[in-house]
């Protein structure tokens, strides 16, 4: 019997290496073969076994695949109906994902979302879920994680670098300053 061995390319029994037929050149020039809805169809099949796609999103893949933008449209459209494209379940699950785990405030969701292409009637859904009581604590916590790594230095640079992460984050300017007060002085820092 034929032994395999670990290579790019098969062999065959007698070791030398199995021969592919060349390319058609005709193929190439043909573009993708049948018809562009079934095309569009399966470009948006594997994407959206990825991950989650926003319809814009898939808009601008199928544009850059070259589908034409009627067939893509009828794709899109239908895979709307089978809610499999669902922009709305998509933003409330960015939402509440990005803000407990990455701890993004809501300015900072809305604005993933709007790049996405989220409608903004969505977006407002989506954000009106994280709370000011939500975000002070995310806040309050990335706040104290952060305070200790920071404990060799001034007051006024900690709470300088500590209102710097909260801005990063897309905390307001008023609430990044209450918490980072709050937490430090709880730490009985004085400022």
């Amino acid at each position: 019997p034929c032994r395999r061995q670990r290579s790019d390319r098969p062999r065959s029994c007698a070791g030398g290496f199995l021969s592919t037929p060349p390319p058609d050149p005709r193929a190439a020039e043909e573009g993708p073969p049948g018809d562009p809805e079934e095309v569009a169809r399966i470009v948006v099949l594997r994407l959206l076994d990825r991950r989650a796609y926003t319809r814009r999103e898939l808009e601008a893949a199928l544009r850059k695949r070259g589908a034409p933008d009627e067939a893509g449209a009828r794709v899109l459209d239908r895979f709307t109906e089978l809610r499999l494209i669902d922009d709305q379940a998509l933003a409330a699950g960015y939402a509440v994902a990005a803000h407990r785990e990455r701890g993004l405030a809501g300015r900072a969701v809305a604005l993933k979302l709007r790049q996405r292409g989220v409608e903004q009637g969505d977006i407002d859904a989506a954000v009106g879920q994280i709370g000011r009581e939500s975000e002070w604590a995310t806040a309050q916590t990335l706040v104290e994680r952060r305070l200790r790594s920071l404990g060799g230095l001034e007051p006024q640079v900690q709470a300088r670098r500590l209102v710097g992460l909260l801005a990063r984050k897309g905390y307001s300017p008023g609430l990044a300053h209450e918490v980072v007060h709050s937490v430090l002085r709880a730490d009985g820092t004085d400022l």
